[in-house]
């Protein structure tokens, strides 16, 4: 009877075992994959693969940039390159502070369109927040440029064009970090801040990435807000040691904010807690640097070129005042780890490609 058994169901345990095959193969085509990205993701920075032709600056232009909060870092980098830039071509710039309130960023748009620019560059917030201001901008004849004032790259919501890198990629090869280091098998915890849809954008790409490793498991997505971190991080961390204990091995945040202030709970927790491993998927702060660095509750982040994406900035209004059309160039995904941190700006604390951008665009400009 176990024979004729073994016998009726021998098609139905063949099929099994080539299923449970295929899955193994699938499982190990992602690793695989994913080792490849990581390695490509984290190369040196040496080649320019941004544009190479565009028009020659106009002399006498002024420029006006309208920061979100020049406390922020990245807001503050994206600032410097382009008064570099605006330097180099002998033009004008004036930076209003928009001090981080909606209010404040209305008042400081307002006051950059009554300036009469040749141009307007926004500084990190959403253009459709300001979008009565894009279309009187517009209306004006001034042309504005965007940083991070949209999800995506490109000519949205009214904008000439928006300077970012890509936010899916940026959260991708975060997410696929943990995968190849963990050769499949992180328990990943990601945390996000449901206030910014590029936050949300990209926590979910992370947690899709995730799911996609048969061998790795998704603990959960923390949102917590980016402006509250020093005070909700500490107790949070605390929650979700107790909840996972040595399941977690990987942190995911959208920015470095978030392991600013995760260390303390995890020296003190010790065991297991001490090795897990941070990444996040923007940013790139000194801070973050630093203790990538020190390999200290940080193995990587994923910056962004901050002067170089000024010097884009200063490109692309050139472009618009001169009537032809943007580059379309977004800058490629960069991971820093403690492996390749002495590149690319690194031992400045900053992801500054050695790609030449400089020289590049001082080409186009004709200086």
């Amino acid at each position: 009877m176990a024979t004729s058994f073994t016998r009726a169901f021998k098609p139905l345990i063949a099929a099994l075992a080539l299923g449970g095959l295929a899955c193994t193969a699938q499982a190990d085509d992602f690793l695989a994959a994913a080792k490849q990205k990581v390695a490509a993701a984290t190369a040196p920075v040496n080649q320019w693969d941004g544009p190479t032709t565009g028009p020659k600056a106009a002399p006498g232009k002024t420029l006006v940039f309208v920061a979100s909060d020049m406390r922020n870092g990245g807001v503050l980098g994206v600032s410097k390159g382009v008064e570099e830039a605006v330097k180099l071509l002998g033009w004008k710039i004036r930076v209003l502070d928009g001090q981080g309130s909606v209010q404040g960023r209305t008042a400081a748009f307002n006051q950059a369109i009554a300036l009469k620019p040749d141009g307007i560059l926004l500084g990190g917030f959403d253009a459709k927040e300001q979008g009565s201001g894009v279309q009187s901008a517009g209306r004006a004849g001034i042309p504005v440029v965007g940083w991070h004032a949209a999800k995506d790259a490109g000519a949205v919501d009214g904008l000439f064009y928006n300077v970012t890198t890509n936010a899916q990629d940026v959260a991708d090869i975060a997410a696929l970090y943990a995968v190849a280091k963990s050769e499949g098998k992180a328990g990943v915890v990601i945390f996000t801040d449901s206030a910014y849809s590029v936050a949300i954008a990209k926590s979910n790409a992370m947690a899709e990435v995730i799911k996609r490793c048969t061998g790795c498991t998704l603990l959960g997505v923390e949102d917590t807000p980016l402006a509250d971190t020093s005070n909700r991080m500490p107790q949070l961390t605390t929650s979700l040691l107790q909840r996972h204990g040595a399941k977690w091995t990987y942190s995911l945040g959208i920015n470095d904010l978030y392991f600013d202030f995760i260390g303390p709970t995890l020296q003190a927790a010790g065991g297991e807690a001490k090795e897990m491993k941070n990444l996040s998927g923007g940013d790139g702060s000194a801070s973050a640097y630093q203790r990538i660095r020190s390999r200290r509750y940080k193995a990587g982040t994923v910056p962004e070129p901050l002067n170089l994406h000024g010097w884009q900035m200063v490109d692309e209004a050139n472009r618009a005042m001169a009537g032809e059309k943007p580059s379309g160039y977004s800058t490629p995904v960069h991971l820093v780890t403690a492996d390749n941190i002495k590149n690319d700006g690194g031992p400045s604390n900053q992801f500054d490609p050695d790609n030449g951008y400089r020289k590049a665009y001082q080409s186009i400009w004709g200086r």
